[in-house]
């Protein structure tokens, strides 16, 4: 079976429960951003749950046209921080580097919706030299962040000589990769591609996107481990999406779940506000609650730093909930279970 990529397909494999299920709004949704929904994902897809988490990720909603007031186009500020056409420079030590702007799938929440998908900009030759010409002159970065788009759809010698070009610039000390594939296109996870992620010199970071436990399948599963014996480090990042992980069950089940992939998990995600998905997100409060009762429940292998990227292109900062209170003698620590203990000052 092929990606799923219009609204026809969709209706075809009973995804849609809009009614009429191919009315204008839900054609104004799919026209606001591109459709794929992998074999891979289709097959974890429940068609009885109308609910079901990984669906509400792919298929297109006519809540997506509903534009709230604080929602933006670039909601943390990568074309304010791009010098150069495929960097954004927001901190002095690191770079994001997007070689293109396609994907396996297209996440209905993504914080580039309006730039990801075919037709997308997606670097030159000579676009792309002017991006490593950017990182080669600057001495002050020391890791360079390949994202997207996704750069596991780089063909494989193409992904070999990109990171055999940023191999070669000494003060590169880390490169780090971001990608959806070997969730959601496992299959792409072949020797030639563990061959092309091999710099000489360099660390190499794999970041894995997952947001619920039920993306784990067999095949993903098998993709992580190739990684992980080829001797490539792996992180999770998850993002904290209402009606699909917003309970403290499917966040525990998800951290356990990657851990034994031997995926570390790295960052919780607060959605950003983006445009027309207002109904992905939750509160912080819930997110910190959410936080604080995953404390009492996994150890420190298993959590993630509850981050929130400050719109404006100004970073990210951890929001994870408090655990110090103020007593005039001493504080006051809250431990994983809600139990207060003095300790001095």
């Amino acid at each position: 079976m092929q990606t799923l990529r219009t609204l026809k397909a969709l209706h075809r494999e009973g995804l849609l429960s809009a009614d009429p299920p191919l009315g204008p709004r839900l054609a104004e949704a799919a026209d606001a951003m591109a459709i794929a929904i992998t074999p891979e994902m289709l097959g974890l897809i429940d068609r009885t749950d109308p609910a079901d988490p990984i669906a509400r990720q792919f298929v297109p909603s006519v809540a997506e046209t509903e534009i709230a007031a604080d929602e933006l186009s670039d909601p943390i500020g990568d074309e304010a921080r791009s010098p150069v056409k495929g960097i954004v420079h927001r901190y002095p030590d690191r770079v994001l580097l997007k070689p293109l702007h396609v994907c396996p799938v297209y996440c209905r929440f993504c914080f580039r919706r309006e730039k990801v998908g075919p037709g997308g900009e997606a670097l030159s030759a000579a676009e792309l030299d002017a991006a490593i010409a950017y990182i080669e002159a600057r001495p002050e970065i020391w890791e360079v962040i390949l994202t997207g788009g996704d750069p596991l759809m780089l063909a494989p010698r193409r992904m070999a000589k990109l990171i055999a070009a940023l191999d070669a610039i000494d003060h590169v000390g880390v490169i780090r990769i971001h990608s959806r594939v070997p969730i959601v296109d496992p299959s792409r996870v072949t020797d030639e591609f563990l061959a092309a992620l091999k710099p000489q010199r360099a660390a190499l970071w794999f970041a894995v996107h997952c947001n619920h436990a039920r993306e784990l399948s067999v095949a993903a599963r098998a993709a992580l481990a190739r990684l992980a014996d080829a001797g490539i480090p792996l992180m999770g990042q998850t993002v904290l999406l209402a009606g699909v992980n917003d309970a403290v069950e499917t966040l525990e089940a998800l951290m356990r779940a990657l851990v034994r992939c031997r995926v570390k998990p790295y960052y919780l995600h607060h959605p950003d506000l983006v445009r027309g998905t207002g109904h992905f997100r939750v509160s912080i409060e819930r997110g910190q609650a959410l936080m604080k009762a995953l404390r009492g429940r996994l150890s420190g292998l298993a959590q993630p730093t509850y981050v929130l990227d400050v719109p404006g292109g100004h970073g990210k900062v951890p929001i994870g909930p408090g655990y110090l209170g103020d007593d005039p003698d001493a504080l006051l620590v809250e431990d994983a279970f809600g139990g207060r203990h003095r300790y001095p000052r």
